[in-house]
């Protein structure tokens, strides 16, 4: 990426203002960081920016496209299609590995989510940053000439809307113990909205309600974090179910977690694409299935996911219409750390307003990992690998 501010970031990095630097972020909120957080961000060149700002447009430009948003009501399995669905998502996350193509890097799309993110947390992050870390003048993790102030009111904007804070709630599973329990601390410190844990819901006909201080408060609005594989793998119980048909507004309908997400991969094309097929709809395997990689479309956070792939495994697959074959891709060497070079993934960050014609890029968040994969499992006593963001030339 950018090699003189690389080079000039780790001159000056130490270990001791690493540790204060973990020490402010995890203090700044009532939770932590409960996943490994990078010694540095990254610095995005204005040739890599671009390419990657032209792919983000070759997604969305397919994904806004009537026909797909038709067809996408296809990826909802029958028995999970909640009531009174939005026309598009208001959460939209593009997830890209860094890959090189002689000496260019090229981002392919490997996952992408109708779903939201880190949404609160990353803006923090970037102000932990700045306190502890140069970075240089005219560099922002945001887009679109958003800045702190501004990103914050369209947040409230988009999930607030014209209700009091009191009567939208942040809906999880047990909010306290999820790994992004800091980003649900980030939006009550945000935006004024509590995180509710669904079995908490009180339902009264189509009404719902939380109980506050013993008061019950009435919830208009839900920024929704459930997603259904957890609430199937928990067999979690409650009076209110997403299926239920209630009179609320979503911010963040349910139905997108499945309408953009692994499902929607081999209905995209183009050179920032990898092949990617439905199991089920392959008359023959691919010749060389270790260029392969098999997940199931349903899964969140990595679950489930082979990158040892066989004919033997596949032919074992007793619900083949519920996995995907997608080509592997090979992350390049992108960031320059003391011991090694660590691979990237870059999540870029959407907002798409009710009544917008696409979505608005926002933000992002990097992912960088040493290992054969990216998650904590790969990354075993690793250092400069973990969680962090991208800054570029505003």
């Amino acid at each position: 990426m950018i090699s003189e501010l690389r080079n000039k970031f780790n001159s000056e990095f130490n270990e001791n203002t690493y540790q204060e630097f973990l020490n402010y972020l995890n203090s700044m909120l009532k939770f932590p960081a409960d996943f490994r957080v990078c010694e540095t961000p990254m610095f995005l060149s204005d040739d890599f920016k671009k390419e990657l700002l032209s792919a983000c447009d070759n997604i969305t430009n397919q994904l806004c496209d009537e026909n797909f948003l038709k067809s996408s009501v296809n990826a909802i399995p029958k028995n999970l299609i909640v009531p009174n669905d939005t026309k598009h998502p208001i959460f939209l996350s593009l997830d890209f590995a860094i890959t090189q193509d002689e000496n260019q890097f090229i981002p392919k799309l490997i996952e992408l989510q109708g779903f939201p993110t880190l949404y609160g947390y990353q803006i923090y992050l970037d102000k932990a940053i700045r306190k502890y870390f140069h970075i240089p003048d005219g560099f922002t993790a945001y887009f679109n000439n958003y800045n702190y102030s501004s990103y914050v009111e369209k947040l409230r904007q988009i999930i607030i809307g014209n209700e009091n804070p009191e009567n939208v709630i942040l809906l999880e599973i047990q909010p306290e113990f999820q790994k992004t329990r800091i980003d649900f601390a980030a939006m009550e410190e945000l935006i004024g909205i509590k995180s509710v844990c669904i079995t908490d819901v009180i339902k009264r006909g189509k009404n719902l309600f939380y109980k506050s201080d013993s008061k019950e408060i009435p919830i208009k609005r839900i920024y929704n974090r459930v997603i259904f594989d957890e609430l199937i793998r928990k067999d979690i119980k409650s009076d209110f179910s997403l299926l239920d048909d209630v009179d609320v507004h979503w911010v963040g309908h349910p139905n997108w977690f499945f309408k953009i997400s692994k499902f929607t991969l081999p209905q995209l094309k183009g050179k920032y694409v990898p092949e990617c097929y439905f199991l089920n709809q392959l008359d023959k395997y691919p010749d060389d299935l270790s260029q392969f990689v098999l997940k199931p479309l349903f899964s969140f956070a990595g679950l489930g996911v082979d990158v040892d792939v066989t004919k033997k495994k596949l032919d074992l697959i007793s619900d083949p219409d519920n996995y995907i074959l997608q080509q592997k891709v090979e992350y390049a060497p992108v960031i320059k750390t003391p011991d090694d070079y660590s691979k990237v993934e870059i999540r870029m960050m959407y907002l798409w307003e009710e009544n917008a014609s696409k979505p608005e890029l926002v933000l992002n968040l990097i992912r960088t990992s040493k290992g054969k994969m990216m998650g904590v499992d790969f990354n075993k006593n690793k250092t400069w690998v973990g969680s962090s963001v991208a800054y570029h030339k505003d």
